[in-house]
């Protein structure tokens, strides 16, 4: 039964949550490292409900922008855009409506964090329309995907100390990298219509390259362990997180839709993960005094 809500579900992915964890767990990363594993709980509630709100945004404008294109792609061919269910002026309507309430959110925290959040604001509607013009989409959302970062630190610390950006490079790499898996999907489909992404650039060496985002992205989180102080609990987390890069680059080697979407959504236990022993590690370890 096709109900009139359900039109809707689907364009702000609420149907697929995926996305909303894939954003959740480096908001939880960022807020734990800032707040020093003590966070107050209005500030993870008011981030948690924003990576809800701000993650339908921007699936809202994605298909705003790609509305005459994804027809042509098996995967999108069936949006309520394409289809005809939503107009497009109900889309930039809702799109709207989404960063007001966003916006609501972020004016609960300080004036740091909201100067940031205009940047992110730009960057979710920015990142749509680049695969018009480059083929690093994949890295214009990563930058988006890793905002959180600063804004997190901003919003409990009312500063953004420079060791937060090791963290945000960290996210903006793991980022491009799960992005390019997603990517590699619709390649075949993307270079018919002419989209450009990362996925199409590297052509045959994307794996190689992907493993080496998941190193970097490792490393980096490593040297945030070390600048926050983090003990051994966080760096075996660490541990757990790189044998699932493994895996998901020897899936990946397969060359297969379903392999690459299969790595692409297996990137929510990676950040899981993470999130869990740096949790587990501060409530065992707690910080020896605020930053």
């Amino acid at each position: 039964m096709n109900l009139p809500a359900q039109p809707w579900i689907r364009l702000l992915r609420f149907d697929r949550p995926i996305g909303t964890l894939l954003l959740l767990w480096p908001t939880l990363w960022s807020v734990w490292f800032a707040a020093e594993g003590l966070p107050d709980t209005r500030v993870v509630v008011i981030f948690c409900l924003g990576v809800v709100v701000m993650r339908a945004a921007g699936c809202v404008i994605n298909d705003y922008a790609d509305r005459e294109i994804d027809g042509h792609v098996l995967r999108t061919k069936s949006r309520p855009l394409v289809t005809g269910e939503i107009t497009p002026q109900a889309a930039l309507k809702v799109f709207a409506g989404l960063l007001i309430v966003a916006f609501l959110l972020v004016l609960q925290t300080n004036t740091l964090t909201v100067i940031l959040s205009f940047i992110g604001a730009l960057l979710v509607t920015l990142y749509p329309f680049v695969k018009r013009w480059t083929y690093l989409p994949q890295i214009v959302l990563g930058l988006t995907w890793g905002w959180v970062v600063p804004m997190s630190f901003a919003a409990n610390r009312g500063l953004v100390p420079l060791e937060a950006w090791a963290l945000y490079v960290a996210v903006v790499l793991w980022t491009v990298a799960f992005d390019t898996f997603y990517a590699m999907v619709d390649r075949e489909d993307d270079e018919r219509a002419g989209i450009k992404s990362i996925a199409v650039l590297w052509g045959d060496k994307v794996v190689r390259y992907i493993g080496l985002l998941q190193m970097s992205t490792m490393l980096l989180l490593v040297i945030s362990g070390v600048l926050f102080s983090r003990t051994s609990v966080f760096f075996l987390g660490l541990g757990v997180a790189a044998s699932l890069f493994i895996l998901q680059i020897l899936r990946a080697r397969k060359r297969q839709r379903d392999a690459y979407f299969k790595a692409f959504l297996d990137n929510h236990w990676v950040g899981m993960v993470i999130f869990v022993f740096l949790a587990w590690d501060f409530w065992l370890y707690p910080a020896v005094s605020p930053s």
